[in-house]
Protein backbone atom coordinates (compact mmCIF):
# COMPACT_ATOMS: atom_id res chain seq x y z
CA UNK A 1 0.00 0.00 0.00
CA UNK A 2 1.39 3.54 -1.22
CA UNK A 3 2.39 5.82 1.96
CA UNK A 4 0.05 8.42 2.62
CA UNK A 5 1.54 12.21 2.36
CA UNK A 6 0.82 14.44 5.27
CA UNK A 7 1.86 17.14 3.30
CA UNK A 8 0.80 20.72 4.27
CA UNK A 9 1.42 22.97 1.02
CA UNK A 10 0.07 23.06 -2.37
CA UNK A 11 1.89 20.09 -4.44
CA UNK A 12 2.68 23.47 -7.45
CA UNK A 13 5.36 24.10 -4.55
CA UNK A 14 7.10 20.86 -5.42
CA UNK A 15 7.70 22.16 -8.42
CA UNK A 16 8.70 25.39 -7.64
CA UNK A 17 10.97 23.76 -5.84
CA UNK A 18 12.44 21.86 -8.61
CA UNK A 19 12.51 24.65 -11.19
CA UNK A 20 14.38 26.72 -8.19
CA UNK A 21 11.68 29.56 -7.97
CA UNK A 22 10.69 29.41 -4.66
CA UNK A 23 11.85 31.81 -1.72
CA UNK A 24 13.89 30.71 0.83
CA UNK A 25 11.47 29.69 3.26
CA UNK A 26 9.25 27.75 1.07
CA UNK A 27 12.10 26.20 -0.78
CA UNK A 28 13.16 24.90 2.90
CA UNK A 29 9.39 24.11 3.81
CA UNK A 30 9.24 21.15 0.95
CA UNK A 31 13.30 20.40 1.34
CA UNK A 32 12.49 19.66 5.14
CA UNK A 33 9.44 17.62 3.84
CA UNK A 34 11.36 15.65 0.78
CA UNK A 35 13.48 14.91 3.75
CA UNK A 36 10.78 12.46 5.65
CA UNK A 37 8.17 12.00 2.96
CA UNK A 38 9.33 8.98 0.40
CA UNK A 39 6.42 9.96 -1.93
CA UNK A 40 6.90 13.44 -2.39
CA UNK A 41 10.72 12.78 -2.62
CA UNK A 42 10.08 10.51 -5.80
CA UNK A 43 7.80 12.89 -7.09
CA UNK A 44 10.69 15.54 -7.01
CA UNK A 45 13.27 13.07 -8.67
CA UNK A 46 10.74 12.09 -11.03
CA UNK A 47 10.01 15.83 -12.07
CA UNK A 48 13.87 16.66 -12.02
CA UNK A 49 14.91 13.81 -15.04
CA UNK A 50 11.42 15.07 -16.60
CA UNK A 51 13.05 18.55 -16.20
CA UNK A 52 16.43 17.63 -17.47
CA UNK A 53 15.05 15.37 -20.55
CA UNK A 54 12.82 18.08 -21.57
CA UNK A 55 15.42 21.15 -21.06
CA UNK A 56 18.22 18.75 -23.25
CA UNK A 57 15.05 18.21 -26.05
CA UNK A 58 15.89 19.66 -29.30
CA UNK A 59 13.52 21.37 -31.50
CA UNK A 60 13.82 21.20 -35.24
CA UNK A 61 12.65 24.45 -36.93
CA UNK A 62 10.81 24.39 -39.75
CA UNK A 63 12.35 26.21 -43.20
CA UNK A 64 11.50 29.37 -43.62
CA UNK A 65 8.83 29.01 -46.72
CA UNK A 66 7.11 26.76 -44.08
CA UNK A 67 5.78 29.14 -41.69
CA UNK A 68 3.92 31.54 -44.11
CA UNK A 69 0.35 30.72 -44.50
CA UNK A 70 -0.09 33.25 -47.55
CA UNK A 71 -0.27 31.21 -51.35
CA UNK A 72 3.14 30.38 -52.32
CA UNK A 73 2.97 30.49 -56.12
CA UNK A 74 2.01 32.83 -58.33
CA UNK A 75 -1.00 30.56 -59.87
CA UNK A 76 -2.23 30.20 -56.44
CA UNK A 77 -1.80 33.80 -55.33
CA UNK A 78 -3.73 34.85 -58.81
CA UNK A 79 -6.34 32.51 -57.82
CA UNK A 80 -7.07 33.56 -54.04
CA UNK A 81 -6.57 37.42 -55.28
CA UNK A 82 -9.57 36.52 -57.89
CA UNK A 83 -11.64 34.39 -55.58
CA UNK A 84 -12.00 36.85 -52.92
CA UNK A 85 -12.36 39.80 -55.62
CA UNK A 86 -15.37 37.99 -56.85
CA UNK A 87 -17.11 36.69 -53.54
CA UNK A 88 -17.00 40.76 -52.38
CA UNK A 89 -18.10 41.59 -55.93
CA UNK A 90 -20.91 38.84 -55.93
CA UNK A 91 -22.05 39.92 -52.16
CA UNK A 92 -22.28 43.95 -52.68
CA UNK A 93 -24.03 43.23 -55.94
CA UNK A 94 -26.42 40.95 -54.52
CA UNK A 95 -26.70 42.54 -51.14
CA UNK A 96 -27.45 45.88 -52.83
CA UNK A 97 -29.96 44.25 -54.82
CA UNK A 98 -31.70 43.33 -52.18
CA UNK A 99 -31.89 46.58 -49.89
CA UNK A 100 -32.46 48.10 -53.65
CA UNK A 101 -35.86 46.27 -53.95
CA UNK A 102 -36.66 46.20 -50.14
CA UNK A 103 -36.53 50.03 -50.63
CA UNK A 104 -38.88 50.32 -53.23
CA UNK A 105 -41.14 48.39 -51.76
CA UNK A 106 -44.62 49.20 -50.57
CA UNK A 107 -44.19 49.22 -46.36
CA UNK A 108 -43.63 51.62 -43.72
CA UNK A 109 -40.80 54.14 -44.21
CA UNK A 110 -40.19 53.61 -40.56
CA UNK A 111 -39.41 49.81 -41.12
CA UNK A 112 -37.38 50.67 -44.34
CA UNK A 113 -35.28 52.72 -42.28
CA UNK A 114 -34.77 50.35 -39.19
CA UNK A 115 -33.55 47.81 -41.48
CA UNK A 116 -31.05 50.31 -43.38
CA UNK A 117 -29.59 51.53 -40.71
CA UNK A 118 -27.98 48.87 -39.44
CA UNK A 119 -26.64 47.62 -42.61
CA UNK A 120 -25.30 51.40 -43.51
CA UNK A 121 -23.92 51.36 -40.09
CA UNK A 122 -22.17 48.34 -40.34
CA UNK A 123 -20.83 49.24 -43.91
CA UNK A 124 -19.36 52.33 -42.81
CA UNK A 125 -17.46 50.92 -39.89
CA UNK A 126 -16.37 48.10 -42.31
CA UNK A 127 -15.27 51.45 -44.23
CA UNK A 128 -13.87 52.80 -41.52
CA UNK A 129 -12.02 50.04 -40.30
CA UNK A 130 -10.69 49.25 -44.26
CA UNK A 131 -8.91 52.88 -44.66
CA UNK A 132 -7.18 52.53 -41.36
CA UNK A 133 -6.09 49.38 -42.32
CA UNK A 134 -4.98 50.18 -45.87
CA UNK A 135 -3.05 53.66 -44.11
CA UNK A 136 -0.78 51.88 -41.95
CA UNK A 137 -0.42 49.22 -44.30
CA UNK A 138 1.91 51.89 -45.79
CA UNK A 139 3.32 52.57 -43.36
CA UNK A 140 3.44 49.65 -41.35
CA UNK A 141 7.57 48.82 -40.37
CA UNK A 142 6.80 45.54 -39.29
CA UNK A 143 4.33 44.51 -42.64
CA UNK A 144 7.42 42.18 -43.92
CA UNK A 145 8.33 40.57 -40.45
CA UNK A 146 7.55 36.99 -40.23
CA UNK A 147 6.56 34.48 -37.61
Amino acid sequence: MPERCARTFDEALLSGYVDGELTQADEQLVRVHIEDCAACRTQVKEMQQLREVTMSSRFNVPAEDQWSEAPRGTASRLAFGLGWTFVIVWASIVGGYALWEFWRSDGPTGAKLLAFAPVSGAVLLFLSVLIDRLKAMRTDPYRRVQK
